[in-house]
């Protein structure tokens, strides 16, 4: 009789307290083939999941996931100044979000392997409210803020605010519509459920 051991790509409460994380919480599901840098600015909530291929490289700003947080493979997140992704939001494949950018005007060089006082990077906040969700291959850019509820469509560029519980898409992203609000009662459903009040 041959055995074939369950492997899964998802590191365990050793691999994980060896990467160095500012914390993380119960029921975390981060890929060993996920990729961290300045992991002690990174925090991590409760029964989030990070799937393989994501680059998280945080900045002085650092890195915050609520709990209930899908970030998809390959997604990425870079930049000096804070990325929060906020509880329940989800961020799917090939999304990238910067809250740094390069002067792309010519008056300044651009790119990591020049001096900073050439370079006219600028570095604004970006946030993805609570249920918010980000389709396929969208970019975000400094200063953005995915408000709650709201929902980004595949392939968007994202370059302002989007207002709790629209629906943005397009190069750059517009409002096409709403989203329900059902998410919030069931939400609380899920909550009552995990504390063992319903």
């Amino acid at each position: 009789m041959s055995y074939a051991p369950t492997m899964t790509s998802f590191m365990s409460e050793s691999e994980l307290a060896s990467v160095g994380f500012a914390g993380h919480g119960r029921g975390v599901q981060v890929s060993r083939f996920a990729r961290f840098y300045g992991a002690s600015r990174i925090r991590i909530g409760d029964h989030t999941r990070i799937d393989d291929f994501v680059v998280l490289s945080a900045g002085e700003g650092g890195i915050e996931l609520g709990r209930n947080v899908h970030v998809a493979p390959f997604a990425l997140a870079v930049g000096n100044s804070r990325i929060e992704f906020a509880d329940f939001c989800g961020v799917s494949s090939r999304v990238s979000i910067y809250s740094s950018s390069d002067d792309f005007s010519g008056k300044h060089l651009t790119g990591p392997t020049v001096p900073r006082h050439l370079t006219g990077v600028v570095s604004a906040p970006v946030r993805i409210g609570r249920h918010a969700i980000v389709g396929a291959g969208s970019t975000l850019l400094p200063g953005v803020d995915v408000g709650d509820g709201a929902a980004v469509g595949a392939m968007s560029l994202v370059r302002t605010a989007i207002p709790v519980f629209e629906i943005h898409a397009g190069c750059p992203a517009r409002r096409i519509g709403t989203r329900a609000r059902d998410i919030l009662k069931l939400e609380e459903a899920l909550l009552k459920a995990e504390s063992g009040h319903e």
